[in-house]
This record gives C-alpha cells, structure tokens and sequence, in this order.
C-alpha cells in the first residue's frame, strides 16, 4: 500500500529502468543514438493499437524478475519509455516535439534533437498516473516512480519562447508538482527526480537547480528522490571520482540522494556532506557485463559506511539497467541482493 514502510536494514531498489524486450522496442537501434529528448516512435516494433497491452505484458515482466531477485523497492522498469525523460516531457503544452531542433550533447561530439518550447509550459493532463496505478495493481511490494527533473528538461530543449532557463525550469517545475501530487495520490511510494544534468552543467545549476527542485516538490506529502548520475555506463566509459554538484542538494527538500559509486570508484567521503538525506548508493558497474559477486557488492556498500549510518544507506544499481541484456541485468540484480544480505548479517541485522 501506499506509504508502506520497509523495516529491512539495507533495502534494496532500482533507479528506474530494466532491459525492455527485443519483441517490444529496437534494441540495436536504442543504443546507437543519444537517449531521445523528442519523440522517437521508430523504436517501436509493435504496432500502435497493441502498443500499450504490449507495454503492459513488458511491465509485468520487468516486476516478477525484480521480485524473483529479492528487490524490496521495484519500478515498473520504464517499459512505457524511449528514454527517461521524453515521456513526460513531450507531454507538455508548450512543448513541440514533432518539429524538434538540435542542440549540443552533454556527450562530446553528439547532437541531441529536443522539442521546441513554443509557448508556456503547462501540464495538460497526467502523464503517468497509469503506470503507476498498474504497477501498484501488480506488486505488493513498495514501489519507486522516476520522473525528469526541472533542470534536466531545461536542458534538454530549445527555448523559443522565455529567453530565461531559470524561468524555464519553473514551470517544468509547476507542471511536475502538479504530476508529482498525482503520482502519490495513485500509490506510488516514491517518486524521484532524474537530475543527470546538475553534475554536467554544475554553474548553472547552483544559479537555479536547487530552487526549482524545491518547487517541483512543494506541497508534495510522500518519500521524494533525486537521482544524479555520470551517463549510462555504456555510453560514457570514462567517470571522475567525484561529483561537480553534490553537497548542495542538502539544501534541497528531498528525501534522498541517489549517486553512483561502482563505476567511478567515488570518493565516498562527499557523502558527509549529505547529513539529513537517505542515500541510495549505486554499487552495480553498468559498462561491464560481468556479474559481480555478492562479495563484491558487499565490499562498495562497506566504503561508504564510514560516512553515512547504515539506518541512511539504500542499495541499487549505478544507473539505469535499460542497455544491459536482460539476463545481465537479473544476475546483477541477484548479486545486489546478495550482497546487501551480506553487510546486513555483518552489522548483526
């Protein structure tokens, strides 16, 4: 049910995404282009009238594989997704994704094609409601809802129309507290923000990315999330030890934290700069496809015990597990499982 609270110490949980099917959408393709920002209904391999059945039968396999692995917190695997933000964002009024333009990747080298923002931004109706109303129908465990942040989608358009991000960022931010509320409201227990873009564009986002953060979820009553990462470990090979945007999310009203540790290797002590929010540590290296043992597992959740109380520490995957060939992704999340277990015997719990 809604609000249901987990007791296990080391709860475990993804950020968002699992391998959605080959029957379902072009894998080869998905992973040739930059995760789309405006629509890409070429991914598709099912038609539009069974599309949405077709989504439902890959959600209700992305819930049994995380439950058949022990995941305490499950997702709905983003199967309903192109990338993590497009859904929501080509939803809006004032957006314009079927005339897109073209600006620069936080990858060096790529383009990205975003929607034109024509006009004020609005949400017009809900936009994922539906999914988490069918996830909560599915599972009896607790369940995790990812959503764009607002400075993300500032990012992630081209602005014709306020000649002001931060202004942008604010009524993105308006339009998800009004979805944020809603997703609450049809069960969700946590709804969490994807902020990528907080660590590639560091400047601005101290200018104006905490405050819209702040406004996306004013008013919300529910477990809120924001979730900063590097990139998909398959696209980006090479990551710092460290974040260029981190400690200022104390300021923020959220209730937790979601980093990644296994890839980069992070310098886990800037996680006391974080004292009032939960972490949910990412411990699962998404560019190698070899399956990590518990032990190891064990080993990245025990770097970061000497900075954040065990009470405060949720376990996950670096990032989203969209690219990784689905029996990767299982025995990786196993592996997670296992691990956890481990450190959790350890400390007698």
């Amino acid at each position: 049910m809604p609000g249901t609270r987990i007791n296990t110490l080391l709860p475990t949980t993804l950020v968002g995404s699992y391998p959605q099917p080959d029957w379902l959408i072009d894998r080869k393709r998905l992973t040739e282009i930059v995760p789309p920002r405006a629509h890409a209904r070429e991914l598709w391999r099912v038609d539009p009238p069974w599309l949405e059945q077709a989504q439902d039968d890959a959600t209700l396999l992305a819930i049994r594989d995380q439950e058949r692995a022990g995941i305490d917190v499950v997702t709905d695997g983003e199967m309903r997704r192109e990338s993590y933000s497009n859904r929501f964002a080509t939803a809006l009024e004032g957006m314009d994704s079927d005339n897109p333009a073209q600006i620069p990747s936080r990858t060096p080298g790529k383009i990205q094609i975003v929607p034109r923002v024509v006009g004020k931004i609005r949400r017009r109706h809900p936009v994922q409601v539906r999914d988490v109303a069918f996830l909560r129908a599915n599972t009896g465990r607790p369940i995790r809802i990812t959503i764009p942040g607002p400075f993300t989608m500032t990012q992630q358009l081209s602005d014709e129309h306020y000649g002001d991000e931060a202004a942008v960022a604010i009524d993105c931010a308006i339009a998800l507290n009004e979805e944020i509320k809603d997703l609450f409201a049809a069960g969700a227990d946590v709804v969490q923000l994807d902020e990528p873009f907080l660590q590639a564009y560091p400047d601005k986002a101290r200018r104006f990315g905490v405050s819209a953060i702040n406004r996306a979820i004013e008013g919300v009553n529910g477990v809120t999330a924001v979730h900063l990462c590097f990139g998909y470990g398959a696209m980006v090979k090479s990551k710092p030890s460290g974040y260029s945007f981190l400690p200022e999310l104390e300021a923020t009203a959220v209730d937790q934290v979601s980093i990644e540790t296994a890839q980069s290797k992070l310098d886990c002590s800037m996680l006391a700069q974080l004292p009032s929010k939960r972490i949910v540590l990412g411990v699962l290296d998404l560019q190698d496809q070899a399956i990590e043992t518990p032990a190891i597992i064990a080993d990245r959740i025990r770097r970061a015990l000497p900075y954040v109380a065990a009470e405060r520490l949720i376990v996950a995957p670096d990032c989203g597990l969209k690219y990784l060939p689905r029996q990767v992704a299982f025995a990786k999340m196993e592996a997670m499982v296992e691990g956890a277990a481990i450190v959790r015997r350890e400390l007698g719990r």
